[in-house]
């Protein structure tokens, strides 16, 4: 698909495994990255549409649109057809009723930041757009917290791909730095939040008491 339709193939993958589980993105992304090193050690390996060599930026730029495109389709069908469309027919594409819950009980804890934080973490990144939609979170914070949750976990996939190239049985090695980096962040991020919402909580107590 890459070598047919370059860029556009990069991104609609991107946009597929934001809506159906079993597309992993630690296999997309990096065989994109992959493409751009193939440009680099070879001047007649082409992005197809733009016949140019592939661009490590514009491939992070076209992934993260796939991203945000699958998003607002994962967003649609939440707020279209709600939790009773997706217990009915989610099993055909790999979304099952534990899968949903755990998305409705991170959203419903972390609202905005859920989207954010959970562009950055496996298989939670496929389902957080669904009770993002069925709640009808505002489309303009759906859009800005999905773009910045899902441009360093595209970017950082893309740059295993180049810098690992075709050595494929490296790159699960390599990736699992970053997981861990992403796991770490995720957990202060959350840490801060508990922190903030228990000393509010506690301010209001005060003030009430």
């Amino acid at each position: 698909m890459y070598d047919a339709v370059g860029y556009v193939g990069v991104a609609a993958a991107v946009a597929l495994e934001t809506i159906v589980a079993p597309i992993p993105s630690e296999v997309i992304l990096p065989m994109a990255g992959w493409k751009v090193s193939q440009s680099a050690a070879d001047a007649s390996v082409l992005e197809p549409l733009t016949s140019l060599p592939w661009n490590l930026p514009l491939a992070v730029t076209l992934a993260t649109a796939g991203s945000v495109i699958g998003a607002l389709v994962g967003y649609g069908i939440g707020a279209w057809g709600g939790r009773p469309l997706l217990d009915r027919y989610g099993r055909y594409v790999g979304i099952g009723g534990e899968d949903l819950d755990r998305a409705d009980r991170w959203f419903d804890r972390w609202g905005s930041w859920a989207v954010f934080l959970g562009r950055m973490v496996p298989l939670v990144r496929t389902f957080v757009s669904y009770p993002a939609g069925i709640s009808r979170m505002p489309m303009g914070r759906f859009l800005l917290f999905s773009t910045l949750g899902s441009l360093p976990w595209n970017a950082a996939l893309i740059y295993v791909g180049f810098v690992v190239g075709e050595n494929y049985p490296q790159i699960e090695a390599a990736i699992k730095p970053f997981e861990y980096l992403v796991y770490v962040v995720v957990a202060v991020l959350v840490i801060l939040l508990v922190a903030r919402w228990w000393l509010s909580k506690r301010a209001a107590r005060r003030a009430a008491g």
